[in-house]
């Protein structure tokens, strides 16, 4: 079994198709022949196969890309697909950021009428013709 170091990590050099470097526990660095090196975690789910991004090297060193297999880990040991976990975690910070800029977009036009600006200001700051 082939444990990464960062020393190693660092010597790696590209070729000329993409090629994978195991870690272990299902942990592997994929090098790209552009020099780009990607954290990949391999686990199986319900008999299926997945493939999770844990990040790119250097921005992801060795260290936090074992923790973060670790946990995914956990999560497929609880029956959980760390995938799915991870889109509806964005999918929600998707909806929440688009809350506050809504939120803060209706605080303006209300700020816009209680200054007394016209109607057809406060229109053109909605972008619409409805207020």
């Amino acid at each position: 079994m082939t444990v990464l170091s960062d020393a190693k990590i660092r010597t790696i050099k590209p070729k000329d198709k993409p090629f994978k470097q195991s870690d272990f526990d299902g942990l592997f660095l994929l090098i790209n022949p552009n020099g780009s090196k990607l954290w990949r975690f391999k686990y199986r789910l319900r008999g299926k196969e997945k493939l999770l991004a844990l990040g790119k090297y250097p921005d992801v060193p060795l260290a936090l890309a074992r923790k973060r297999r670790d946990e995914a880990r956990m999560q497929v040991a609880n029956g959980d697909d760390p995938s799915v976990q991870r889109k509806e975690r964005k999918q929600k910070d998707e909806a929440e950021q688009k809350d506050t800029f809504s939120n803060l977009a209706d605080e303006l036009l209300e700020k816009k009428r209680k200054e007394g600006r016209s109607e057809a200001t406060i229109i053109k700051q909605n972008g619409s013709t409805v207020c």
